[in-house]
């Protein structure tokens, strides 16, 4: 009895600890205590570290070929060996994960721009426009995605801003129905209704009050929407329709390694790339799920 009646109160204390403070702060106390979450910007932090502190890093340069020193194993001077042009493998490794990055965080973007708006926009004014945007969202979401990004790469050529384009204006369906369903709830409060009986625009109304009440979705879909941005490129460059050689990337640097004779003989050819892409991509799973556990208002108390 004694017990219960302790943990009540640690467990009062502990709200009452948690009132008064914004969603942001306490969003932020619980993320430190997710280890998981944690280990998912730790690791993300490092490969942002590398990639951008790349020709710091390395001696050699991105695109420097030896033929003399071709399929070398991993040695003192090449950590994780060389390809078929003699070119060092870890070089290239830190560089892709500019690119592949890259291509996440924009095509990102693209994606929650356009979906945040139309969702918006459709959750806000229902009825005729609601309608019009959740028939395109409904045509967008018919096709697969994977073919339609083959398709539409294989029209415009190989390239990264090709492949982010593609991949930043096929995801945005999905975060505009996320949108649109929390908009259609936050419009029904009380401080809505009062914006609008003060003679705010409905812009400003949605930019300013309702918005805000829903970032905590967006971040959490943007955390997620970055892995599969970078599982595109990685897709698109293995079959030959995403970033072009000699830039490297994490996709294409697999495409290239692709061969039974690499598969057999070079491993530290295709392992590298390939578990820096799952790495990469538990991370921001982690990441992801430890920023919506803790964002989620359900849970405040």
């Amino acid at each position: 009895m004694a017990n219960n009646i302790a943990n009540k109160s640690s467990n009062i204390s502990k709200v009452q600890g948690e009132e008064g403070t914004s969603l942001w702060k306490i969003g932020a106390k619980r993320l430190i205590k997710n280890k998981l979450a944690v280990f998912g910007i730790v690791v993300l932090s490092i490969l942002i570290i590398l990639s951008v502190l790349a020709p710091v890093i390395t001696p050699y340069d991105r695109d420097e070929t030896n033929l003399t020193n071709t399929y070398q194993k991993p040695s003192k001077e090449h950590w994780l060996g060389t390809d078929e042009l003699g070119r060092d493998v870890f070089t290239r490794l830190i560089y892709g994960g500019r690119v592949s990055l890259s291509v996440g965080l924009v095509s990102t973007s693209i994606s929650v721009i356009i979906g945040v708006l139309l969702g918006a926009i459709g959750g806000y004014y229902g009825k005729v426009v609601d309608n019009i945007i959740m028939r395109i969202v409904d045509i967008f979401m018919c096709f697969p995605f994977f073919i339609m990004a083959i398709t539409i790469a294989a029209i415009l050529g190989p390239s990264i801003w090709n492949v982010m384009i593609i991949s930043g204006i096929l995801s945005w369906p999905s975060i505009a129905r996320i949108v649109r369903a929390e908009v259609m709830t936050v419009k029904e409060r009380e401080f809505v209704e009062a914006s609008k009986a003060l003679g705010l625009t409905p812009i400003e109304i949605i930019f300013r009050h309702i918005l805000p009440n829903v970032l905590a979705v967006v971040i959490v879909y943007t955390t997620l929407g970055i892995a599969s941005g970078i599982l595109s490129e990685a897709g698109l460059s293995f079959l030959g329709l995403g970033v072009k050689q000699p830039q490297p990337s994490w996709g294409n640097m697999l495409s290239a390694a692709q061969n039974l004779r690499s598969l057999r003989l070079h491993w530290w050819l295709w392992v590298p790339p390939g578990l820096l892409v799952f790495i990469t991509i538990l991370s921001i799973n982690f990441l992801g799920d430890g920023l919506r556990d803790a964002l989620d208002p359900k849970l405040k108390h």
